[in-house]
């Protein structure tokens, strides 16, 4: 009875913490940074500003975002709504509309200076959306102009957008900098070479220096005296930019790293629970003493913040629709899946198209496009022969239902969806599946296909040829 009184006092305590003050937030995303951080178990690549991080603040182990793809990740951030309900925003290289609700534009208008250093929301074109600057606030040189810009007394939201670990890399930075090829764990949908190896090492090395940049912004708030009221999340968009890994639902594209710290106002703990990234909004926005809009579809973080739950979701939603312009005739490859703690169950909606891309090299960014080139890429598809099982499970056109039991196959390359018996599993994951998209209006269900319509705004030359 003591422990439990005990419990209830801590969490008035906190919430009390909480509410005092309107706090800073400082949103740090990577570019392409799967689960790769010494707190999960990586013993290679060294992240120690995030390591620490986790170790005082709240980690996740099954954060996922909305999209593995930059632009509807990052809308679905800022608008706390999946992508199919962010209109063209859906897709790369596209735009966000002013209409949909936006956290960043709320907190601004609510006496918070927003800003952000490199890239925010996009790739894509923000104009046409109606918006005069980036969805995540007015770009900046870096923190130090966007601190003297501040206004006295007034809290900030600065959104931290490295490029890091995105392609392209420079060969040999990884074996260069002191890690070895020989300690790189090579999952099972890739052959082990040393080019792949050698891949992966240079890979961690841009996660390492997305890391060391994150040090540099804590010690900036240490030194502003700002820290403990500041408000820290640090995460990724989508995953590692390699074969079925970005553009992919699959672990290896939307199972991301995220740490949420206050120091002093969030008490620390590892957690398993589920999050979206439809969450984020909320969350910010919560943590403001603002309202969620109705608009949104996610719900905010502070309960399982403050130890008030231990379970925030049971399960998370993921899709993905136009990637890169890599099909003929503007064609999307449109996904709908659901993660539970157990299984995967996929949705592949036109599996008569390439889901990573188009074959033929006459496209500008070559042959399966949605794939970013590297030399991962290159040793599969220069010896499709000889790797005829990987090139399968990342170039090959795929089924309609893919089913992966996730406590007997983590890395998802057996796919049950045919298998007798896990039918009754398969049809109960569908109906969930079917609940969710007629519940947040996916226009696919409805026989629409907008995002094979909306304009891609990477290369408008490209698109005219491909839809000729």
């Amino acid at each position: 009875m003591k422990v439990i009184k005990f419990a209830g006092v801590l969490c008035l305590f906190m919430h009390s913490l909480w509410a005092q003050k309107k706090p800073n937030i400082l949103f740090c995303i990577a570019d392409d940074w799967g689960k790769h951080a010494g707190i999960y178990g990586d013993k290679v690549v060294k992240t120690p500003n995030f390591d620490r991080l986790a170790r005082e603040g709240v980690v996740f182990t099954n954060a996922f975002c909305g999209s593995p793809s930059c632009t509807p990740s990052r809308a679905t951030i800022l608008t706390g709504r999946y992508p199919h309900q962010n209109e063209e925003s859906g897709n790369l290289w596209s735009t966000l509309q002013t209409k949909l609700p936006n956290y960043a534009s709320i907190l601004a208008q609510n006496g918070y200076h927003v800003g952000l250093e490199r890239k925010g929301w996009g790739p894509g074109d923000f104009k046409v959306g109606g918006y005069e600057q980036n969805p995540a606030g007015k770009s900046y040189k870096n923190f130090d102009e966007f601190l003297e810009k501040r206004p006295t007394d007034s809290p900030f939201c600065y959104w931290f957008g490295s490029q890091d670990p995105h392609r392209v890399y420079e060969t040999g930075t990884g074996k260069a900098s002191g890690m070895n090829p020989a300690d790189v764990r090579v999952p099972a949908y890739w052959p082990d070479t040393p080019e792949i190896r050698d891949d992966v090492l240079d890979y961690y090395y841009e996660v390492q220096r997305f890391d060391r940049e994150v040090g540099l912004l804590l010690k900036k708030l240490e030194e502003i005296g700002e820290l403990e009221n500041t408000l820290i999340v640090v995460t990724s968009d989508n995953g590692m930019p390699f074969p079925r890994a970005k553009a992919n639902v699959y672990d290896a594209g939307t199972n991301l790293p995220l740490v949420v710290y206050w120091k002093g106002k969030i008490p620390a703990q590892a957690t398993n629970t589920f999050m979206s990234f439809v969450d984020f909004a909320p969350t910010f926005l919560e943590a403001a003493h603002l309202p969620t809009p109705k608009e949104m579809s996610g719900k905010s973080l502070w309960p399982l913040l403050r130890k008030e739950t231990q379970n925030h979701r049971n399960e998370v939603f993921l899709e993905r629709e136009r990637h890169a312009n890599v099909r003929k005739g503007d064609r999307s490859y449109p996904i709908r899946a659901v993660r539970t703690r157990d299984f995967l169950y996929v949705q592949n909606l036109e599996p008569g198209q390439w889901p990573a891309g188009d074959p033929q090299a006459y496209f500008a960014v070559g042959s399966y496009g949605d794939v970013d080139p590297g030399p991962t890429k290159d040793v599969i598809l220069q010896d499709s022969a000889k790797y005829a099982y990987h090139y399968q499970l990342s170039f090959a056109k795929r089924p309609a239902e893919e089913l992966y039991d996730l406590r007997k196959d983590p890395e998802q390359v057996n796919n049950l969806a045919k298998n007798t018996s896990y039918q009754s599993i398969k049809k109960s994951l569908a109906m969930k599946l079917y609940q969710w998209r007629k519940e947040t209006a996916d226009p696919r269900t409805a026989g629409m296909q907008p995002f094979e319509t909306y304009p891609y705004y990477g290369n408008s030359a490209k698109t005219e040829q491909m839809k000729n």
